[in-house]
């Protein structure tokens, strides 16, 4: 008599095997260097570029202020904007298209994903797009999730629009939305710096003074003495892929 194997055991082996699937296809996409398909958290480590990227904003403040100093430089950045600021401050938002900068999506009230229903986080990605698109005429195709922390069906949304998830390089997280002092900006950012990388700041802080400003009038002009040049988040892709 052969020996059988319980029910049971077959259905938990199935769905181990099942979620060992999900998260060997998850690590795929979240690779930090050959992935460009899915998940975005760094570009190329041959080539000396660096990707400068805001979120939250725009502010009425701050992030004109920003755009200044990117002017003064000729650098260009990628602004992941909160749909609610991007709706009252569109003026902001024309400036940075008319400028030559990227607009990325990030929500329009900066909700926690995973604590979101799929409806709630579809809304909430359309409504953006097409606050972005009332002003530019041209709808983001790049997504950063707030606190970086997305799931599945922010994977199927993403992809069902045709746009790619966008996080930062694992030591280009300046905490500047935690209002450190300047050097200590400038300091996590220069003492970390790798070639393709994907660096965070925020140009919407909760606080009476923002230290990024003045920051980046520093991190700048030292990142260009290193010979390193400023792009856009889809210039970093396009770079990384050819």
């Amino acid at each position: 008599m052969k020996n059988k194997v319980p029910k049971n055991l077959i259905l938990i082996i199935s769905i181990l095997l099942g979620f060992s699937f999900i998260i060997y296809e998850y690590s795929k996409a979240d690779t930090t260097s050959n992935n460009y398909g899915m998940i975005i958290k760094n570009g190329s480590k041959e080539k000396k570029v660096i990707a400068l990227t805001f979120d939250d904003g725009p502010h009425p403040k701050y992030t004109s202020e920003i755009l200044d100093i990117l002017d003064e430089y000729d650098v260009k950045a990628t602004f992941f904007v909160l749909g609610k600021f991007a709706e009252a401050y569109p003026d902001i938002i024309r400036r940075q298209w008319e400028e030559g900068h990227e607009i990325g999506n990030h929500t329009y009230s900066h909700i926690n994903i995973k604590k979101a229903s799929k409806d709630n986080l579809q809304k909430e990605y359309k409504k953006t797009q097409e606050i972005v698109y009332s002003v530019t005429n041209s709808k983001p195709k790049l997504f950063r999730p707030p606190y970086g922390s997305f799931d599945e069906k922010t994977i199927d949304i993403v992809e069902k629009n045709n746009s790619v998830i966008v996080l930062w390089s694992y030591k280009q997280d300046s905490k500047d939305w935690s209002n450190p002092e300047v050097n200590k900006i400038v300091n996590t950012t220069l003492s970390n710096i790798e070639n393709g990388d994907i660096i965070l700041f925020h140009d919407y802080i909760y606080y009476n003074e923002s230290h990024t400003v003045e920051a980046l009038k520093k991190i700048i002009p030292e990142l260009k003495n290193r010979g390193y040049e400023f792009v856009t988040i889809s210039e970093l892709i396009n770079l990384s892929t050819n």
